[in-house]
């Protein structure tokens, strides 16, 4: 057996997690991206601007996930992505009421 020492930074790094239909956005720009269809290409990072939203489609091999985007679906690692938080109930406060009287 082959005994491989693995760097403290990369033992707590942990690997974001999303659910399929989930809505996340790109946090950080990668150096290019990859299309999300049976024959990938590799496009420009501009073709997905930073922090538009998107709707996780599935999970990839190699630590990738699909994401469906409004000019169509690439495959990015979850260091890019990050949950679009939806306000809650409780955080939303109502506001002034402003009728005439």
């Amino acid at each position: 057996m082959i005994k491989v020492d693995v760097p403290p930074s990369l033992k707590t790094m942990a690997e974001k997690q999303f659910t399929i239909g989930q809505k996340v956005k790109l946090v950080a720009q990668p150096p290019y991206v990859k299309t999300a269809e049976p024959m990938p290409i590799l496009r420009p990072p501009n073709v997905v601007r930073l922090g538009e939203e998107g709707i996780v489609l599935d999970r990839r091999p190699g630590g990738y996930w699909g994401v469906r985007f409004e000019k169509g679906a690439f495959l990015l690692d979850s260091q890019y992505l990050e949950v679009v938080e939806r306000p809650t109930a409780e955080t939303i406060t109502k506001a002034p009421d402003v009728s005439p009287q």
